[in-house]
């Protein structure tokens, strides 16, 4: 090699080495590789707007709402939905944070004490997971949310599911330390642990009111537990989901519907107005929509396009504005868990403390809405008088009346009781009427061959008749 090769050669090699020390120097130090624990927290509770109150499936199949001028839920033709906006939102977000906790990663580092972040990541993990499971049945559960190390997770029985569920949420308040500092990117309850706890505690207690008919002897169990804990005890700290007036991105999703998009799909239907109207409910003025001359008109359930525009009442102003919040557990709904449980002999009193509860929980509702009168309740309550032979019909169906538009409740209620009795759609697509539960995604064979099988095997066909676990 001639000496002038040589001496490229070197200065080659050291221009190689010197840029090897500035190998970060495109890299913007301010760009985050990973997103903080407080978003990912914010993002999840977000997902609520989407998945509880934007999934209008058993708003039709419970008859608190009709479809107007483009009919399908409401005739049952959903068919083979896919359950992977469970997945691949709110519940990877909150596995994520309990990992970043877990693993001492910075993107945790401020946004609460490490106990309280990852207890708030189980509690909601647990609430997604009650509804995905009471909608679907079986499910991916031990062995999903592990990203690239298990793209096919087993699918759990929906009794497994339960039981793992009942644990966490009791593990989870054990772990919440109200003295140390609360999580951050909390849109739910700004970071109040002793709210959190609550709320997991009513989750438990939603959790055992459903196993009743599955497995009574560990919803009493977990009833008994989920009330001791702590639970709802008044109207000022029921959960609601606070929609934001001037922010697009986090409206009511029923404002959206009417006055974003100008459609109109909606209106109250005429099973809700004819029980309501009946009996003088003042409820039915906050739930409707009120027409010219003073009428409230509901629209009948599971026919074919009518225009509702005008001629059918929409869901009711206060309902349905910009920022109008929506209920997730309320205290009405948690004293007529009581009041069933004690009709179950989950607890003490027997048909004494159920009428008890269920007086008190109309009493709670009407104040919730603003509409509470001691002559008009006295009236009303003359109305729809307790009764042993009848007692868990009435409890049932007045909580289908005050879970209005939180229809999820209300849909596991008719699948496990038969209350209330509702009549199918005259003009459904599958004669066998009201679904039981959502199919999988069409993809599930194909992407999760042996999960799927295992599940169908085990749960029965893949359709919406088939009876899941928790409603044999």
């Amino acid at each position: 090699m001639t000496m002038k090769k040589l001496i490229i050669l070197i200065a080659i090699i050291a221009t190689m080495q010197s840029c090897n020390k500035f190998g970060d120097t495109n890299v913007n130090p301010t760009l985050l590789t990973a997103a903080s624990t407080k978003a990912l927290l914010t993002n999840s509770e977000q997902s609520i707007k989407g998945l509880v109150f934007g999934t209008r499936y058993a708003n039709f199949y419970i008859q608190h709402l009709s479809e107007g001028p483009y009919p399908g839920s409401s005739l049952y033709s959903d068919k083979n939905v896919s359950f992977g906006s469970f997945y691949t939102g709110p519940l990877y977000n909150l596995q994520t944070i309990i990992d970043y906790n877990n693993s001492g990663s910075s993107s945790s580092f401020g946004n609460g004490s490490k106990s309280n972040q990852i207890a708030t990541a189980r509690i909601m993990k647990a609430y997604f997971y009650m509804l995905a499971t009471n909608i679907w049945g079986d499910l991916p559960y031990s062995d999903a949310l592990k990203a690239n190390k298990n793209y096919s997770p087993k699918y759990d029985s929906q009794s497994d599911i339960y039981t793992a569920l009942f644990k966490e949420l009791t593990e989870s308040v054990a772990q919440i330390n109200t003295a140390e500092q609360g999580v951050v990117g909390d849109i739910l309850f700004n970071g109040d642990m002793a709210a959190w706890k609550r709320f997991a505690n009513t989750i438990r207690m939603a959790l055992a009111i459903n196993v009743s008919k599955a497995n009574a002897a560990v919803g009493k169990t977990e009833f008994a537990n989920a009330l001791a804990a702590g639970v709802i005890t008044s109207n000022a700290q029921n959960i609601m989901y606070k929609f934001v007036t001037g922010d697009p991105n986090n409206y009511n999703p029923w404002y959206d519907n009417y006055t974003v998009s100008k459609r109109d799909d909606y209106a109250i239907s005429k099973t809700m107005t004819d029980y309501m109207s009946v009996k003088s409910d003042p409820r039915l003025s906050i739930y409707a929509e009120i027409l010219a001359g003073g009428v409230i008109k509901g629209l009948p359930y599971g026919i074919l396009a009518t225009p509702i525009t005008n001629a059918y009442s929409r869901i009711g102003s206060t309902l349905r504005d910009q920022g109008s919040a929506l209920p997730i557990f309320t205290y009405a709904q948690v004293l007529s868990w009581q009041a069933e449980a004690a009709k179950l002999g989950y607890v003490t009193g027997g048909d004494t403390e159920a009428e008890a509860k269920y007086l008190a929980s109309i009493k709670a509702s009407w104040e919730q809405y603003g509409v509470y009168d001691a002559t008009k309740y006295a009236a009303y309550v003359a109305s729809v008088t307790y009764t042993a032979a009848n007692g868990q019909k009435q409890i049932v169906t007045e909580r289908w009346v005050h879970t209005y538009l939180n229809s999820w409740d209300s849909w596991n209620d008719w699948r496990r009781t038969g209350f209330p009795v509702l009549t199918a759609a005259p003009t459904t697509v599958d004669s066998r009427g009201i679904p039981f539960r959502l199919s999988y995604s069409t993809t599930e064979p194909s992407l999760n061959t042996a999960g799927y099988n295992d599940a169908i095997a085990r749960q029965g066909a893949d359709d919406n008749y088939t009876k899941m676990w928790l409603f044999k």
